[in-house]
């Protein structure tokens, strides 16, 4: 199995039972069904992976998460997430993650009944992660050619919170791990 892969199967069998602030699905219940809803809706493999990575950064490095709604919740987690998955599987896997808090605040402006869909642990963090987007911010990400991965994320993200869903285990996603990481090889060789 590739490094990469070794790393994740780690990382959440290590971390992948906390939880983040009042959230009722451990780490790995969210990242699996956030993955399952993307290959539901027929997302690409980099989508799908993504979706299953997006909090990574929670959890990498990491030996607590905020179990409270106390806590400031803005732990940047999108850019620790991004960082090592851009060295590892390139920008589309990385750029859809570092964006999906972005995306929550520009949902949440474009559509102030999008809170009512929050998690109260989503909305306590979009408060703390800079709240409503003023039109500077709604522009520069609206012109992000990853905008339209970005939404499709957050809103998988969203919706990823059941208590006991009934989703594939962490190695169905290994082939589109091992898609992902060969595409990201050859677009590094050739660059």
């Amino acid at each position: 199995m590739h490094p990469s892969i070794d790393i994740i199967v780690e990382t959440f069998s290590q971390k992948g039972k906390l939880r983040y602030g009042h959230e009722q699905v451990t780490q790995l219940e969210h990242a699996l069904q956030s993955a399952s809803l993307a290959e539901k809706d027929h997302a690409p493999d980099q989508l799908v992976v993504a979706a299953l990575l997006h909090d990574i950064g929670h959890i990498l490095n990491r030996d607590q998460l905020p179990v409270g709604l106390n806590a400031d919740l803005h732990d940047m987690h999108e850019e620790i997430g991004y960082r090592w998955l851009m060295t590892t599987f390139g920008m589309d896997v990385a750029e859809p993650v570092r964006l999906h808090v972005v995306a929550k605040r520009y949902l949440c402006t474009k559509d102030p009944s999008y809170m009512g869909k929050l998690t109260p642990t989503s909305l306590k963090s979009f408060h703390d992660q800079g709240g409503m987007m003023d039109h500077e911010e709604q522009e520069a990400f609206e012109f992000n050619p990853y905008f339209e991965d970005a939404l499709s994320l957050r809103k998988w993200d969203d919706l990823a919170k059941e208590i006991d869903a009934d989703v594939n285990g962490l190695e169905h996603y290994f082939p589109c791990f091992s898609n992902c990481l060969a595409d990201h090889a050859e677009s590094e060789g050739n660059s």
